[in-house]
């Protein structure tokens, strides 16, 4: 029920108020597995690209924020399963491959999942070098890969301010990628990393930004 009051309602009143241009959105498929592998460039991206996606789109989540206790606790539980998080923990090598087979999970089901290859969000507004991490999905699984790019959504939300500005973001998607000539090869580390590479070249392609060549850390080298 709240899944559909979000879908039905809360979305269109957000593409009502903030009126977020989208381009070429018919290009992800409708049905079977698909990722949607996008820059990431603020913490209101992962509200913003189920939107304006034709399908419902999970993502992982942080397992604490399912953990609050008491009404609020379980409001905010609701809320984030109702939006499609995925409950993960974080933080070592075994919450690593945790995460990545609830993300299998997902695309096994014939849903859509939402990642961001860089693994953080930018803090330089550049595009940086991607985790391989989205080319094992894509090999394991045959899901189709749509890049995306988000511009804009740095700017909703400063630090410090509790509610989202009203300011022109946009969202765009590329045309899709499928890896079926890399069948039985998904454990080598060569190929995932030139799967990796297009799939962050496409997002390059769409977005525009600036690449740079190396993983882009935090400050506390966190998420």
């Amino acid at each position: 029920m709240l899944h559909l009051l979000i879908r039905w309602l809360l979305a269109p009143l957000v593409r009502l108020i903030w009126r977020p241009e989208v381009r070429d959105a018919d290009k992800v498929p409708l049905t079977g597995p698909v990722i949607l592998a996008a820059n990431h460039n603020a913490a209101l991206d992962t509200a913003i690209i189920p939107i304006v996606t034709p399908r419902p789109v999970k993502f992982l989540g942080k397992a604490e924020y399912f953990t609050g206790k008491g009404v609020r606790g379980r409001v905010m539980a609701n809320f984030l399963t109702a939006l499609g998080y995925v409950p993960v923990e974080r933080g070592n090598a075994m919450a690593g491959l945790a995460a990545l087979e609830s993300a299998r999970r997902v695309l096994d089901d014939g849903g859509a999942f939402g990642i961001y290859p860089e693994g953080t969000r930018s803090l330089d507004g550049n595009l940086h070098r991607g985790h391989t991490g989205v080319a094992a999905l894509a090999l394991a699984t045959g899901a189709t890969v749509v890049p995306v790019a988000l511009s804009g959504t740095e700017k909703l939300q400063p630090k410090g301010r509790r509610v989202p500005r009203v300011t022109p973001i946009s969202v765009r998607f590329g045309d899709p990628l499928e890896f079926s000539r890399y069948d039985g090869m998904d454990n080598s580390p060569a190929i995932r990393r030139s799967v990796t590479d297009e799939i962050m070249y496409a997002i390059l392609e769409l977005s525009e930004q600036q690449y740079v060549d190396r993983y882009h850390k935090r400050p506390d080298d966190s998420a």
